[in-house]
């Protein structure tokens, strides 16, 4: 089967956000939020969201942020999420995923890519990526919006 890699548009809103529910551990993905958080991201000239597309069906998605750091003395990349479904998984979508955001963030001049991940260390490793720095959080009060 042939899979196709595009920029995401409001037209994937539905299926994005049952991909974002089956990757989200933290909090939980609510259609209320979702839908005022897709747009915000389409339009922010900082934000790349790479779909893989097969048969019409969405199959996986790639979100990444650009932004300027001193430490890197220009613009760096960090993908915020990645997710393949299932069954796509060990297909190599998820490898052509973060080459086509890798390709993006070239474009953008960016220094370096960079992510935190607990469940897919071996994956990031396997295409080039190597481990750094240890990763921190804090996690805010929850809205009733996020239950």
């Amino acid at each position: 089967m042939t899979i196709r890699y595009r920029k995401a548009t409001m037209q994937d809103e539905n299926e994005l956000f049952h991909l974002a529910k089956q990757l989200a551990t933290s909090f939980t993905v609510n259609q209320k939020d979702f839908a005022k958080v897709l747009p915000s991201l389409l339009q922010n000239r900082d934000v790349d969201i790479i779909v893989a597309e097969q048969q019409q069906q969405l199959v996986g998605y790639v979100l990444a942020f650009h932004h300027p750091a001193f430490y890197a003395n220009g613009t760096v990349s960090w993908v915020e999420e990645l997710y393949v479904t299932e069954e796509c998984r060990g297909k190599a979508v998820g490898k052509r995923l973060m080459q086509e955001i890798e390709e993006a963030a070239k474009e953008r001049g960016s220094k370096l890519m960079a992510l935190a991940t607990r469940r897919a260390a071996d994956f990031y490793q396997a295409i080039g990526y190597e481990k750094s720095a240890t990763y921190f959080k804090k996690t805010f009060a929850v809205s009733n919006s996020e239950v």
